[in-house]
Order: C-alpha cells, then structure tokens, then sequence
C-alpha cells in the first residue's frame, strides 16, 4: 500500500512528537512508532531537562558547563542556539501540560546535577520523561492532522538509489522521498512517501549486552542514513551512565538517576570508603565520563562487579520523595536506598554522536531532518552534560518544522518510487540464526568497545563484526524481511560505524579513552 503525507516521522520521543504537533498546522503528518507511543527513549529519561531559569543562572554559565563537559569538541553555535532557545520551549512544554515540580511557593524546584554549577534542572519526580512523554502524547492522539502508526517500522529511506542511480557519498544532490515501512501486525511493507522526513529513532543501546536503553534502541535511523550515503559523525563517543543499578539478567538496565549525586550522594568502594577525590576535585559530581571511568578504574583494581552510592547520610523522607521510583525499585530488591548502599556500574547510556545535522536539523540528505539521539548537533562534543539532551531534541525538532515549513510548497512527491519487491525470498531457516549473531554483536561491542579502549581491541572487534556482516547481509537477501533481521543489519552499521571512527581518532577525548593515545591532542 502506498501512503503520502507531508511530513513523514519516524520515531515516537520527545523529538519525534514535538516535530509533529509543530508541524500539523502546515500538513498532514503521519508519525511512525516500531512499538507503541508510550516506549521511547524519552520515556526512560529520570533525571530532568536543562534550562536557565532563575538568577543567579545565566546563559553564559550553561554554554561554558556545556563546552567544559564536551571536552573541547562542542559546536559553538549549537551550544548557543540550545541554551537560550531552552526557556521558549520549556514554556511550550508547559502549554503542552507537562508538570514540573514546584516548591512550596510555587516556583520551579530545580536540581543540580554533575557537570552544572548551578540548579537549573527541571523535573517531575525522578521520571521527568515519561511525565513529558504522556503528556505530549495526550496532545498527539487527539489531533486531526496526525495519524500515528504503532508497531510500523521503518527499514529504509528512500533515495534515488530506489529509481535505478548510483549513489556514493560523492554524489550531490541525495533527496530523501520517504521510506519502506513494515507493519509487524500484517508484515506488509508499506511505501510512505512524504515532501519532509524527520528521523527521531533513538539512541544505539542494544548494540551493547547492557544498557538503559528500551529494546527498541537499535541505531535504525543512523544505520539507515549511513545506508544512503549521509553523513554519519562523532560515534566513537559513546557515554556509559556511572550508577545503573547492579542487578545482573535485567534489561533493560535501570538507572540511578544522576540527580542524586547532585542531591548529595557519594560514592564509595565495595569497603566503604569514597573514592572519587582521587580522581576529580568535584568528586562524585564530576562530568559522567571521569565518573564512569574512575568507577571501571576501580572495578578492575579490586575484581568488582559494583561499587556503591550512598545516600543513607540525607533525611529518608525527602529522599523518598525525591526519588520515589528508585526507592520503590531498590525497595524490591531488598534494598533500602535510606538505609542501605546502592550497589551501582556503568552500562551504555547516551550516544553523542549520529546523523549530522546542521543549525536547522537537516541532514547531508535534502528533505531529511533528523532529531534527539539520532542526531549530532554538535551540542554535547565529546561528553554530554547532563539533561541536556531532553532539551536539545525539542529545540531542534522546533528548528526543523521551521525550516521545512519554508520550502513544502516547492516539494512535489515523487510518484516513481517502485513498491518494495521480496521476489526470490523466503522465511529464514533458524530464528536462532538471527538471535545469535545479536548476541555476538553485543558481546563484541561490550568486550571490545567499550570505557577504555586500545587499538588491538578495537581492532579485533571490527575483524569479528565483518564476518557477522557478510553472514548477515547473505541472511538478508534470501529471507523476507523481518523487523528481527533489519534490527540486526542495523546494529551491525553502528558498531561498524563506532569502530571505525574509535580508530581514527588518535587520542583521548571525553567518552572516547584509548590506552594507546592517552592524552589530548589539541592539533587534531
């Protein structure tokens, strides 16, 4: 079935549904979700979003908190355009009805957290995105120029490569006209096309054997853009979350939120002492790369699997009602967090790089915009601060609609677009084929690729994962297509992808540490 619409979404996040409620008084919009509206990254989003708020807060302190983080890798202009874009668009989150917290004379309670010097986090509770996610849903669901697509997955943006051409990273002029997308109820592939795409896939999580991540956060945008020749960049760094929970079987991984180090909690080694001095004057609330770092440091030192937060020194009731949700889910597990020691480790958390996207979110490929996680802005350089990343998707969801709105009259759909052809293939063998190759790209990335690294480490990875690529790409050309086989090619791009760029980048820079290129180098 072929389907047009104005604006094509792909992704169901904070990014992806913003873009849609913008868009929608200029077209028709369908947003495209590969499960339901309600999972998405943003969903999982604890911590809070980043805005300057009150004195003594200014733009300035949140630009160099910014630039400090990135490590020397930030874009200026990115950086500027997200920090004093933030307060207009907190303001349309809050028509939207998102509920931040407030305190009891009624003005925003903002948190601190590693990496800010000042409290300019806002929150509801300690599940800011989930508060964000139902609410912006609540507005999706009952407007008329927008149909959502659950359970539709998209396996391709279409370019002229669909109309018979050669296309390179070379070739000028690349146009995005839409995408191949498999209903999973029907395992129909649909041909959507549209005049504007935006891709808000997601982050990579699932390339890891653990992660924060939900299970849908599989790298499909970035892999799909690098498929058609864009410009993939930045994807060597990748940030590992310091505290998840230690709960070995569970994924996805839950998170300690990092607000409660800024709330007060330190860490300490499996024998109670703190460690963090060693490594950082601001101790436990350093940026989330030194943290994540000197935890594995730790790890390896003593033969853990943990370390601990403690957070047992703060008054339990404000605890609880701070972080009810960690409470609960500790509380579960025996562990009382007002108590007791959070046993914690850092798994796969954020991804800093993606689609490169210039000051109004469009890709190298015309009439494409990518937003959020899939995204490289340029924002978060070589380490995100955190909660920035909440707000860097909505600005740039905004800067896109904007932008689009501009040229749609002089977009026309292209009708040549052939419909997705499966002559030739079949049902694979062994679902176990699919699954297992999963797995070893998990554990390549996990052993291999991930807080500290090495040129022969790397090395290794990328010999093992081209075998899985050729066994893979054989897998994929004589079976139908299947959300399982089109994740797995998926994954595949990505870590081929952070590989590759892991090993071009000679030296040590925020989330990318190698033990071959220690230091900076600054001539880069």
């Amino acid at each position: 079935m072929r389907y047009k619409y104005d604006f094509l979404v792909i992704g169901g996040g904070i990014a992806g549904i913003s873009f849609a409620l913008k868009a929608a008084p200029y077209g028709k919009v369908a947003l495209l979700c590969k499960g339901s509206l309600d999972v998405s990254n943003t969903s999982f989003a604890q911590g809070g979003i980043a805005s300057v708020t009150y004195d003594p807060d200014n733009f300035e302190e949140h630009i160099q908190d910014t630039l400090i983080a990135g490590d020397g890798h930030c874009y200026l202009p990115a950086v500027e355009k997200v920090v004093k874009e933030a307060p207009g668009q907190i303001k349309e989150l809050l028509k939207w009805g998102v509920d931040f917290d407030r305190d009891e004379q009624g003005k925003f309670d903002l948190h601190k957290e590693g990496g800010h010097s000042e409290f300019r986090i806002l929150h509801h509770k300690d599940n800011t995105g989930y508060e964000i996610q139902q609410s912006l849903i609540r507005q999706v669901r009952e407007h008329p120029e927008i149909d959502v697509y659950e359970q539709f997955f998209a396996i391709e943006i279409l370019t002229q490569h669909h109309l018979g051409q050669i296309v390179t990273h070379h070739t000028p002029g690349i146009e995005c006209y839409g995408a191949y997308v498999l209903d999973q109820r029907t395992n129909h592939i649909h041909t959507f096309l549209s005049k504007v795409t935006l891709l808000a896939t997601g982050g990579i999580g699932n390339v890891y054997s653990t992660t924060t991540n939900p299970e849908i956060a599989t790298g499909d945008g970035i892999a799909m853009v690098h498929r058609a020749r864009g410009v993939v960049k930045d994807m060597e760094f990748v940030q590992f979350h310091p505290t998840a929970l230690y709960h070995p079987g569970e994924r996805p991984t839950f998170l300690i939120t990092e607000a409660i180090r800024g709330y007060g909690a330190v860490l300490r080694t499996q024998d109670g002492k703190e460690f963090m001095q060693k490594y950082d004057e601001r101790g436990s609330l350093a940026p989330r790369d030194i943290v994540a770092r000197a935890i594995d440091n730790e790890m390896k030192i003593h033969g853990w699997d943990y370390v601990y937060l403690d957070v047992t020194h703060k008054d339990a009731e404000l605890t609880k009602e701070h972080f009810p949700n960690v409470y609960r889910k500790c509380l579960e597990l025996g562990i009382d967090i007002t108590k007791d020691y959070i046993p914690v480790s850092p798994t796969q958390h954020y991804l800093c790089g993606g689609i490169a996207v210039d000051l109004n979110g469009m890709s190298t490929i015309n009439r494409l915009y990518a937003a959020g996680e899939c995204s490289c802005t340029g924002l978060h350089g070589a380490n995100r601060l955190a909660s920035n990343s909440l707000i860097e998707a909505i600005v740039y969801a905004d800067a896109a609609v904007k932008d689009a709105v501009q040229h749609l009259n002089t977009i026309t759909f292209n009708d040549k677009i052939p419909d997705w052809d499966d002559e030739g293939t079949s049902l694979p063998e062994e679902m176990v084929l699919i699954t297992q190759s999963f797995r070893e790209v998990e554990q390549i990335m996990s052993t291999y690729v991930g807080i500290v690294r090495s040129n022969l480490r790397l090395t290794r990875a990328m010999k093992r994962l081209e075998i899985l690529y050729r066994e893979t790409e054989d897998l994929f050309e004589r079976s139908v297509v299947s959300r399982e086989i089109c994740e797995l090619r998926n994954v595949i791009s990505v870590a081929y992808l952070i590989i590759k760029q892991a090993l071009q980048r000679k030296e040590s820079r925020g989330l990318h540490y190698t033990v071959d290129y220690p230091k900076k180098n600054n001539n880069n």
